[in-house]
């Protein structure tokens, strides 16, 4: 691992400083990612500016009835707290589906947000990765790519990203606030992580500088049935092959509202806006469900070996629509 130097920030404003006056410097939070990349040699950061101590660290309600997430709060924490379990339940159901109760403990909301693609070519120094190092070309089109992606990928990179909780904030509207060199802003959750284009190196819309401070869950979609659902090879401790976070609201027997979002099919959380533009207005069937995912999926790519993800992602989608139409309350307009 190569040396670096160490600040421990103690405010947003002297981290964001201190990045500044370290070139090549990183944040540090739970480590759970990046510390492992710095042993791979995939990253290395002249300097390590530990955020671990700044008060970002609560989940609190604002005002207007939405929810704010602090950017230090442990992904077990998160999944646990109770308003979290109440009003969002696809938040804390794609929290506990990812890594191990260890890593749970330790991991961040805004480390979560930025973790890396665990594709096996960016991880390996030995091989070629347009995102590791652009230019070098992308060694998984050719090779093994079995849980690559099938939607929004390029010829420069096919990686997807690894990260549930994302899936659920793309689903739920949820918002990422941020602060910088430029002061604070937010960005929409289902548009801060990019597709890869010709800049695959580029993983989100952040500015150089920036650190996650937070995210916010609007108030529109507390309490809303909501779910989330992964595929993987075994039953724990592993990333998705294919996921599914839904939000649904029916009224007067028609679908009122709708948030669905795809995971580990692209290179982030896939929002899907034509499969709820379809089902806005209709009846919560699963002819209905079936119709608008398929119009979604229609624009999937698929490589030679992971064709499988489209009917699993179908037969996942349709499932959870359904099982959250059928846990809608009755609700009828006057």
């Amino acid at each position: 691992m190569k040396e670096f130097a160490y600040v421990r920030a103690g405010s947003v404003e002297e981290a964001t400083a201190a990045y500044a006056s370290h070139a090549g410097a990183r944040y540090l939070g739970g480590g759970t990612n990046l510390v492992d990349l710095m042993k791979l040699g995939v990253e290395r950061p002249a300097a390590l500016v530990d955020v671990t101590r700044l008060p970002l660290d609560a989940v609190e309600e604002l005002p207007d009835g939405a929810l704010r997430i602090g950017a230090m709060v442990r992904n077990s924490d998160l999944a646990a707290h109770p308003l979290v379990r109440d009003r969002y339940p696809a938040l804390s159901q794609a929290v506990l589906a990812g890594a191990s109760g260890q890593l749970r403990n330790a991991a961040t909301t805004g480390g979560n947000l930025l973790q890396r693609t665990r594709c096996p070519y960016f991880q390996d120094l030995s091989k070629p990765c347009n995102k590791r190092e652009p230019g070098s070309g992308c060694g998984a089109r050719d090779g093994v790519h079995r849980d690559h992606a099938v939607l929004g990928h390029s010829a420069h990179c096919i990686a997807t990203h690894p990260s549930d909780m994302a899936v659920a904030l793309a689903a739920l509207d949820g918002r990422v606030e941020l602060y910088g060199p430029e002061g604070a802003r937010s960005v929409a959750a289902a548009g801060f992580h990019r597709l890869p284009g010709d800049r695959p190196e580029r993983d989100t819309e952040i500015r150089p500088g920036e650190l996650v401070t937070g995210v916010v869950l609007p108030a529109a979609a507390a309490g809303l049935p909501s779910a989330y659902r992964k595929a993987r090879d075994r039953a724990s401790y592993a990333f998705a092959l294919a996921s599914v976070a839904a939000v649904l609201r029916v009224s007067d027997g028609v679908v009122a509202d709708v948030g669905l979002a795809f995971g580990a099919l692209a290179h982030r959380p896939w929002r899907a806006r034509r499969a709820e533009e379809a089902l806005l207005g209709a009846a919560p069937t699963a002819a209905a469900f079936e119709h608008a995912v398929d119009l979604e999926l229609s624009a999937a790519e698929p490589l030679r070996d992971n064709a499988y993800k489209v009917p699993l992602a179908r037969g996942i989608a349709v499932d959870v629509l359904s099982r959250l139409a059928d846990a809608a309350p009755a609700r009828r307009t006057s």
